[in-house]
């Protein structure tokens, strides 16, 4: 069984988990700069480049998925968010692209197959994407709006880097999140579609958007249903909302997902909106109640966490809806389906 058929039954049975943040979890264990550049000679500072663990401490990256599988989670991502040539060029580590993905999946995968070898049960992998931070949509000079940092098939590019080595070291899935610019998703896209056309096979993409004011647009301005008709042609296995903001803030924009689309809906929120330092502090049990009516409602197929989240978040999330029903996949009609800012519909 393919992992897209896989994932699709095991969603058929129940509400399944994926994990949640590594970024604060590595904040939280106090890293210093050597911890980060090890003994790699690099010439920049290191501190926040949590990618570059898989080589330098690997002990740590483990540690967490370990964490989160002990938790309840039945999808593991990868700690590749900003593990392409565009982000870690940052650190002056780009030449180590291809070596922190292809060893931050093969932490990720033998962790997840010693967890499926204990019960039978199978884990997956998701090779994490991050958005970079260049945008295809908008211009950063605010007096040439024309201007573009960079271009579609430079950015497609760098994630064919980043997509090739994932696979490489074993994931399931290519999961394209944090998503602002509908256009960088489309790279990302074009990327993993290539990419799975080389390999000869499918090679399932998972997509989530982040949703940056409480109108439920992204940066670039797409509403979540049309954010959904921009990228539907992929046949995601999964289409989801993550970051940004809470799961209260959320709920309004998962019920148009669940209502407007035909793939998996996943979604990970943030524990609560930061304090005034940036710390998250929504206890789990709230967590897992919020995001546990979306499920009581039958709008969510998988749920997991994202900045803030811990393992607490995750076990708590799992317990709250180990015996609810999973949403049921709609028969969306046959229509003519655009996307400008808004979706548009045509009666086929």
């Amino acid at each position: 069984m393919s992992a897209r058929e896989a994932l699709r039954d095991a969603a058929a049975q129940r509400i399944l988990i994926i994990d949640g943040a590594f970024g604060t979890e590595i904040q939280n264990r106090g890293l210093a700069e050597a911890d980060y550049a090890g003994a790699l000679g690099l010439g920049h500072d290191q501190r926040g480049n949590n990618d570059i663990l898989a080589l330098t401490r690997p002990d740590v990256p483990e540690a967490i998925h370990r964490a989160y599988f002990d938790a309840g989670a039945d999808i593991a991502e990868t700690n590749t968010f900003s593990a392409n040539r565009i982000s870690q060029a940052d650190y002056g580590a780009e030449h180590l692209v291809r070596e922190i993905n292809l060893e931050s999946a093969r932490i990720a995968r033998r962790v997840a197959d010693e967890f499926e070898a204990r019960d039978g049960r199978r884990r997956f992998v998701a090779g994490a994407i991050g958005p970079t931070n260049k945008t295809l949509s908008l211009s950063p000079d605010v007096n040439d709006p024309g201007f573009r940092e960079i271009d579609f098939d430079t950015l497609k590019d760098v994630y064919r880097e980043q997509i090739d080595a994932l696979v490489e070291g074993g994931v399931d899935f290519i999961l394209i999140e944090t998503i602002f610019d509908t256009l960088n998703a489309k790279a990302g896209i074009k990327a993993a579609l290539e990419a799975g056309e080389a390999l000869g096979r499918d090679l399932p993409i998972m997509l989530s958007m982040t949703i940056t004011d409480l109108s439920g647009r992204n940066l670039s301005g797409h509403t979540v249903e049309a954010f959904w008709h921009a990228v539907r042609h992929a046949q995601p296995v999964t289409i989801g909302l993550n970051c940004s903001f809470g799961a209260e803030q959320l709920r309004p924009h998962v019920r148009t997902l669940a209502d407007s689309c035909d793939a998996l809906v996943m979604i990970y929120p943030n524990a609560g909106l930061p304090n005034d330092l940036g710390a998250y502090d929504e206890k789990p049990e709230t967590t897992a109640t919020l995001v546990g009516e979306w499920a009581k409602s039958g709008q969510v197929n998988i749920l997991g966490g994202c900045c803030g989240s811990t393992p607490a978040h995750i076990r708590a999330i799992a317990d709250f809806v180990r015996d609810l029903p999973p949403r049921a996949l709609p028969q969306v009609p046959v229509k003519t389906r655009l996307a400008g800012l808004e979706p548009m519909v045509i009666a086929a």
